[in-house]
């Protein structure tokens, strides 16, 4: 509407673009170089902030002029020489060799006006190569010809450094000569090379940088002890591969170096000779981190810090049902501890344990809150599942690969009842019914994602960066696989850092990691030299240590005083924790999407946190009473049977009987711990005229029997418990 004409060239003209709601359709150069209209609205509005009712104006405005090239109407630009009444088209003015400024307030000069680049008179004429095609250029003052102004002998045809600038933009684009960027793009805008606002296209091709991110996986010791080959890799085991530190081309087994953790470093034998020769290698004693930070007094990187409340000994919580928490407070009796605290923080504790047991005690009822409402919350993401079941045939000794087939078969579907059938199990137990086996499923694929190579961490773990899991959507599969254990009745993975919770439920951009995410050791070393360097030349030396490491991460940064080591810090958590991942972090966050769960933890992130960053709690035998609810015929005693379960979870709580609390779950539900969903049916208990208890997997029922004495109620249900959980095993 504005140039009349039908090309489609975006390199001339730029992009052409078609709007039926509105019947227009504009070149959006010509759109930008219109001397009557400017971007009066917002970017998502009209046309990149050029309103449709502006456009019409301008539309009108130009059928009044003709152009001074064509003759023809509809010339909406003019040069802006004082005087100058010129008009015309855009592709009549590139035609004419006019001057289009795409930059500040987007001038236009015809060709009698147009700038021209200066050249001293002494400087010899001839022909030299365009830098960039390589074709000879003729050096001299023309409108397809351009000068570096950052280096004399460095000459381009117009139309080749326009083809760059469109390719690179504005991050990218300068002297192919000198690298100069600033100088060079003046001058090129000064003289009408549209420069785009946008990232080169080489950095939005996708996988275009994948052969880079492949590691070193081989073991090049000359005894390899591994019999499952050189190549043979397993993570958190001693036949992990560990490369050099120094080259990264060459790698060992942990085993095969006779290495007691990854925490040691390793050189290979041709940097170890060049070390020897530079005479910066010495052969000293190897010592973890751990062991190095602990010197200094200071807290170990990598050392997961001392729990708040550490578990209870068995016999802590006996007669839970006979005291009060005040009693249990003065008692001591709480998980809260003082002796388990830091030396700095036990003269406070020693002060006021009885406020430290009441804040713990209070904290564990509000995750116990949290906790019942995300088992509401997935209780309502379930009715999504449908009657249709799906099988999945698992081979326990080789979960992932089993699972992960059993996830991609065609038939699978995450709303349908999945049933499990381990394939490697000749002799079932016959107690052993679809739920139990479900549950185990789910307890071994949780396992193994845990000390998988998607994680990196101790306890708390993050995403790693697996350039093979990431061709191969491993990420994805992981994400989806955590949502149909959560919504199928399958345990939560409890080992999410809180850094990761809160980039799947805020977004990575609104998330500041902290040093405790960091796990690899030599990186977590290069942090703590910069954030305790105590002096400018200290941080500038460890700056120098580590650049080639800063280089590749892009965060290098100018250093003027030392309070900019923060903001270092900073720079290099937020690219080794976060950005490293950002692909990995996108493709597990789509998995998670299965079935609404990632939704609901945006939603509720609190109650989600509970479960996916905080390990269950310890059975005790308040949770199991309260688990059960207790029917009885009404030739029954109630309440003696009800006295007799009671006493009994407290033995065994206390460690006065030869099972356990899990036992006891396992024996009735097939699960050792509580799913987050909880168990459906709800477990009960009956009281019965039978010799022996039974536990009915398929209802979650236990069947107790009636005996005379307590004595007879314990020795018949360890009998029971402990022999069939033997079988079981067996």
């Amino acid at each position: 509407v504005l140039c009349g004409r039908t090309d489609d060239c975006p390199e001339k003209y730029g992009e052409k673009r078609t709007y039926v709601a509105y019947n227009l359709t504009v070149h959006y150069y010509c759109l930008l170089m219109s001397s009557g209209i400017w971007q009066r609205g917002e970017e998502d509005e009209g046309v990149d902030g050029f309103l449709i009712t502006d456009i019409r104006k301008e539309v009108n405005r130009a059928a009044k002029l003709k152009c001074n090239i064509c003759k023809k109407k509809g010339a909406s630009i003019g040069c802006v020489a004082p005087k100058c009444k010129r008009s015309y088209h855009f592709p009549c003015g590139i035609q004419k060799e006019c001057i289009f400024q795409f930059m500040e307030d987007f001038r236009s000069y015809c060709w009698e006006h147009k700038p021209v680049q200066k050249f001293p008179d002494k400087e010899s004429r001839g022909t030299s190569q365009c830098t960039i095609c390589l074709d000879l250029v003729e050096q001299l003052p023309m409108y397809t010809v351009l000068k570096s102004p950052c280096c004399k002998n460095a000459w381009f045809h117009r139309e080749c450094l326009q083809y760059q600038a469109l390719s690179a933009g504005i991050f990218f684009f300068r002297c192919s000569v000198c690298n100069n960027k600033d100088k060079f793009q003046k001058e090129m805008l000064r003289m009408g090379i549209h420069i785009p606002e946008k990232d080169a296209s080489w950095e939005l091709e996708e996988n275009a940088y994948q052969d880079l991110l492949q590691c070193y996986q081989h073991c090049d010791i000359k005894r390899c002890l591994c019999k499952k080959g050189r190549d043979y890799n397993e993570p958190d085991s001693k036949w992990e591969i560990k490369r050099c530190q120094c080259c990264g081309s060459r790698g060992t087994h942990l085993a095969c170096s006779s290495m007691k953790s990854w925490e040691q470093n390793w050189e290979c034998m041709e940097c170890r000779s060049i070390l020897a020769k530079s005479g910066n290698y010495s052969k000293q004693k190897k010592r973890s981190l751990a062991t190095s930070e602990k010197t200094d007094g200071t807290t170990c990187l990598l050392e997961e810090p001392s729990p708040k409340c550490p578990r209870q000994s068995p016999g802590s919580q006996r007669n839970f049902l006979l005291q009060s928490p005040k009693i249990m407070c003065q008692n001591n009796l709480s998980p809260c501890s003082h002796l388990e605290l830091p030396a700095s923080n036990r003269l406070t504790m020693s002060l006021s344990p009885l406020m430290s047991n009441r804040n713990c005690s209070l904290r564990k009822k509000h995750l116990r809150k949290q906790r019942r409402d995300v088992s509401n919350i997935l209780k309502e993401l379930k009715l999504q599942v449908n009657i249709k079941t799906t099988r999945l045939n698992i081979n326990a000794e080789n979960i992932w690969n089993s699972a992960l087939k059993g996830f991609r078969q065609r038939n699978f579907s995450p709303t349908n009842t999945i049933e499990i059938k381990f394939t490697n199990c000749k002799n079932r137990s016959k107690t052993d019914t679809s739920a139990a086996s479900k549950h185990h499923f789910f307890q071994l694929l949780m396992l193994h994602l845990q000390n998988s190579s998607l994680f990196e961490g101790s306890s708390a773990k993050n995403l790693s960066f697996d350039f093979q899991a990431v061709k191969e959507n491993l990420y994805f599969e992981a994400g989806k696989m955590i949502a149909v254990s959560l919504v199928h009745g399958g345990p939560s993975p409890c080992f999410f850092s809180k850094t990761l919770f809160n980039c799947l439920v805020y977004g990575p951009e609104n998330v500041k990691p902290a040093l405790e995410d960091v796990a690899d050791v030599d990186v977590a070393r290069t942090i703590k030299m910069i954030k305790y360097a105590n002096s400018l030349s200290s941080l500038q030396s460890a700056i120098d240590d580590c650049y080639e490491f800063l280089a590749a991460a892009g965060c290098l940064r100018p250093i003027t005083s030392l309070c900019d080591k923060n903001m270092l810090v900073n720079d290099i958590l937020i690219h080794h924790v976060i950005k490293r991942i950002i692909s990995p972090l996108e493709s597990f966050r789509q998995g998670l999407k299965t079935l609404g769960v990632l939704e609901k933890m945006q939603m509720h992130p609190d109650a989600f946190c509970s479960i996916l960053c905080h390990k269950p709690e310890r059975l005790s035998a308040e949770t199991i009473c309260d688990l059960f609810t207790i029917h009885s015929s009404p030739d029954v005693n109630k309440v003696e049977g009800a006295d007799f379960w009671m006493g009994y979870l407290q033995d065994v709580e206390s460690g006065e009987s030869v099972v356990t609390l899990e036992d006891i779950l396992l024996f009735v539900t097939g699960s050792f711990s509580i799913p987050p969903i909880g168990f459906d049916p709800e477990p009960t208990i009956k009281f019965l005229h039978i010799r022996y208890p039974v536990g009915n997997r398929l209802l979650n029922c236990l069947e107790l029997p009636i005996t005379k004495t307590y004595e007879q109620f314990k020795n018949k249900m360890e009998f029971t418990i402990r022999n069939a959980l033997r079988v079981e095993r067996e």
